[in-house]
């Protein structure tokens, strides 16, 4: 396949760690920002593979993991009420609220739905011109063209049943607020080469010359990771720090100016608070004025709802980068994708469901990782 074969090629993934090897003289700590990369990091053994110098650490690059619990339970409660299509995908149905999920409510009685485009939540808005259709708009900067989309075909067709519950935030403020974090280790970033397909990379320069940290936008396949971290250490070596394009063939320096249009045109920045983070300044967006009348937080009154995380949830900690999902002590023992208390635990891209579907199951040792290092191939 076009663009996926060519970049899992095992002798050109040794030839990448090879030169890895040989240009990393210290050590450096990087940060993949996108949930996507850190699953094909782990399901591929990537980090195992890189040379004791470079570690990889995952940071809250997972849309439903960040989604803070306040929201999730706004989501629940809007679903549960008579006369309501709640639309959402499938990895937000067994995000745990506080005592529930949207599972639950579906086994409850209430209309939740499964639908793969906001448009499609439209359709049923359109077909069933009696119910109020809600679509859950969560996401990044790559999932709000389509949610800005869907609710501006909505105005266009005068469809007065249809609203969004919207979560969306955008990466570099949380990159803003990793960065001056305490605790912070990273030195370099692996920024999300989707995001950067929508929006550009205008926004990161400016970081990388106050944090002097190098930024590479890199791909999801191995060799685009592999070949990112490459670039990256190399400029750590250099003493540099720089923005460059590992994802030629997806990114373009403007991004796509199209989907900026129209996101700009139905949302505005905001405030947002992050789950197990905290708040982030103008680190989301909320509908504009013009659209107001299509939020669902306000159509349905929910606004008020507050909320608590679990004190044995560490995912937190997870989302920041601070440790890794099996140093948490609840994972795979009481946190489980059956019994998820985080929703890192059961996104199709969060750190600690990479960890348990690929079997990383417990905390490894140098010694282990060095053998893992010997036996395993570079792809999967």
């Amino acid at each position: 396949m076009k663009y996926i074969d060519e970049f899992n090629d095992p002798g050109l993934a040794r030839r990448l760690l090879d030169e890895i090897r040989a240009t990393a003289t210290r050590p450096w700590a990087l940060m993949e920002v996108c949930g996507g990369q850190t699953h094909s990091i782990i399901r591929h053994g990537i980090d195992q593979l890189l040379p004791e110098q470079v570690e990889l650490i995952h940071g809250p690059g997972c849309p439903v993991c960040v989604t803070p619990l306040d929201v999730i339970d706004q989501a629940l409660e809007i679903a549960s009420r008579p006369g309501v299509i709640f639309c959402s995908f499938g990895d937000m149905l067994r995000v745990p609220g506080t005592d529930r999920d949207l599972f639950r409510v579906k086994g409850e009685g209430g209309d939740v739905r499964v639908v793969y485009s906001p448009l499609d939540a439209l359709e049923l808005a359109r077909r069933h011109p009696d119910r109020e259709v809600v679509f859950f708009a969560i996401g990044f900067e790559t999932t709000a063209p389509a949610n800005a989309m869907a609710v501006h075909q909505a105005r266009r067709l005068g469809l007065t049943n249809f609203s969004l519950l919207v979560s969306h935030v955008r990466v570099p403020p949380a990159i803003e607020a990793i960065m001056t974090a305490p605790a912070c280790r990273v030195q370099g970033f692996l920024a999300a080469g989707h995001v950067c397909s929508v929006m550009g990379m205008a926004e990161y320069p400016e970081l990388a010359e106050r944090f002097r940290v190098p930024m590479v936008v890199t791909g999801f396949e191995p060799l685009d990771i592999l070949e990112g971290i490459r670039l990256a250490v190399r400029q750590l070596e250099r003493g540099e720090h720089r923005v460059e394009n590992a994802y030629p063939r997806a990114v373009r320096e403007e991004g796509n100016p199209a989907a900026v249009r129209m996101i700009e045109e139905v949302f505005e920045v905001t405030d947002r608070n992050w789950r197990g983070i905290g708040p982030i300044p103008l680190s989301g967006w909320r509908l504009t004025d013009a659209f107001r009348s299509y939020d669902a937080e306000h159509r349905f009154d929910v606004t008020g709802i507050r909320t608590e995380e679990p004190a044995e949830c560490r995912s937190g900690e997870v989302l920041q980068g601070l440790i890794k999902p099996t140093e948490c002590e609840a994972f795979g023992t009481t946190c489980t994708p059956r019994t998820p208390l985080g929703a890192t635990m059961v996104s199709s891209e969060g750190a600690c469901a990479a960890y348990y579907l690929y079997r990383r199951m417990n905390a490894a040792t140098p010694q282990a990782e060095r053998a893992a290092r010997e036996e395993m191939n570079p792809v999967a």
